[in-house]
């Protein structure tokens, strides 16, 4: 029977698109009945279910029966409640094409096949993790499986996200690009980037594994993008030698001074005539480190702000080059997973020379009381770490942790009682 033509309801979309949901998850072709009871779809049929305006309800129930005469349906009715309140609707297979056509939705054959297309058209464009990130999606199109953070039903989105992977680095960028700036360029539009950074990321990550323990801003990061330039937290003798040989002195800024992060690339040499050398994960225990110290003989410090960013790892890859090889070189981290990445990151990427500050078993001894129970993530990456390679030093410590199911921030160590 030809179905004609209707607007269906809010009530009727949503029952049929649950229908070809169940009908496309079964391949197109189930063996079993495709079939929603209205009950278990109350969520997705407020007005149906009104109980203050019966109207909805009428209207969805006449369009049903429309569909059921014309060969697309088969409803079942509550007992006693015949043409009233439904009790469930089932698909019939050989009408899910008109179905299509109602609800004005692409098959799912369909719309894999069109990101399919696409992907391959556009992957000759990409190397390293982006072209990886492709095949990958290109798998999960082949397993019928979801290609998140692409998507079936936005070819916008996908071409947008396409376009802004074949204009991102393979490995850690240099220099440091804001979100809206990067987002003219490629897109001549300074808001379009925001709608894809958590995609990008995810992919990056996802990739890429020296990122993966990363947070999706420090991911953006490593490709260059940031949200505003930024800068680099020193305190001590630092001197840096810019491309034309100036010498910049920053002894005599008190109690730090910030150094922009795009200024990094051009340095030519980093000099630290101090006792040793401490980098620190937090700002405020950045300070903190500042106000114990001796001002004759300061130390150089530094604030990472978290995982290193390219432009930190370049300054103290830098710095350790011109530092005599008796000159202590540490970081001062979180006891905890992130700490401890942190301290493995800056070992594979900048020097080995880097060793623990206040994070061993005796400072978690003495400060625990301040400590915070591990959650079972943490269980599971502190697992995982304690095999790394550049941290075979580390497991008394992250043993200990794990017994005592425990993890320290760096705020609560008193630098004064530690001595």
């Amino acid at each position: 029977m030809t179905l004609p033509p209707f607007t269906p309801s809010a009530d009727t979309a949503a029952l049929v698109n649950r229908l070809l949901d169940i009908f496309e998850r079964r391949g197109g072709n189930p063996k079993q009945t495709v079939r929603v009871r209205l009950d278990e779809a109350a969520k997705r049929l407020p007005g149906y279910f009104s109980q203050t305006n019966p109207t909805p309800r009428r209207t969805t129930n006449e369009q049903l029966a429309r569909l059921e005469s014309a060969g697309l349906l088969r409803l079942e009715w509550q007992p006693g409640q015949s043409g009233h309140l439904l009790h469930s609707a089932a698909l019939i297979p050989a009408g899910a094409p008109k179905l299509y056509q109602l609800v004005q939705r692409q098959p799912a054959a369909e719309q894999r096949a069109a990101l399919q297309d696409l992907l391959l058209g556009n992957r000759f464009l990409l190397s390293g993790w982006r072209r990886a990130a492709v095949e990958h999606t290109l798998g999960q199109l082949r397993a019928r499986k979801s290609p998140a953070p692409f998507s079936l039903t936005d070819p916008v989105l996908n071409q947008d996200l396409l376009t802004a992977l074949a204009a991102l680095p393979d490995s850690a960028a240099t220099e440091e690009l804001p979100y809206r700036v990067f987002s003219v360029r490629v897109f001549n539009h300074s808001k379009r980037f925001e709608t894809l950074k958590e995609a990008v990321a995810r992919l990056a990550r996802r990739h890429n594994p020296d990122w993966r323990a990363l947070s999706a801003a420090e991911t953006l990061r490593e490709l260059g993008l940031v949200a505003n330039p930024g800068h680099i937290y020193l305190y001590g003798p630092w001197q840096l030698a810019g491309p034309a040989g100036q010498v910049f002195e920053l002894d005599g800024f008190a109690p730090s001074v910030g150094v922009p992060a795009a200024m990094v690339s051009g340095l030519r040499q980093v000099r630290l005539n101090a006792p040793r050398l401490v980098c620190v994960e937090n700002l405020a225990a950045f300070y903190e480190l500042i106000r114990s110290q001796s001002h004759s003989s300061p130390p150089g410090v530094l604030c990472l702000w978290g995982n290193p960013s390219p432009a930190v790892r370049r300054l103290l890859q830098l710095a350790v080059a011109g530092l005599p090889p008796g000159v202590p070189v540490q970081v001062w981290a979180d006891i905890d997973y992130g700490g401890l990445n942190i301290l493995a990151q800056l070992r594979r990427q900048v020097s080995g020379r880097f060793a623990p500050f206040c994070m061993d078993a005796a400072t978690l001894e003495r400060f625990g009381r301040w400590g915070q129970p591990l959650t079972p993530t943490d269980v599971r990456n502190l697992n995982r770490i304690r095999q790394h390679a550049d941290l075979q030093d580390m497991t008394t410590l992250i043993d200990q942790m794990l017994r005592q199911n425990l993890k320290l921030e760096q705020e609560a160590v008193n630098l004064k009682e530690e001595g």
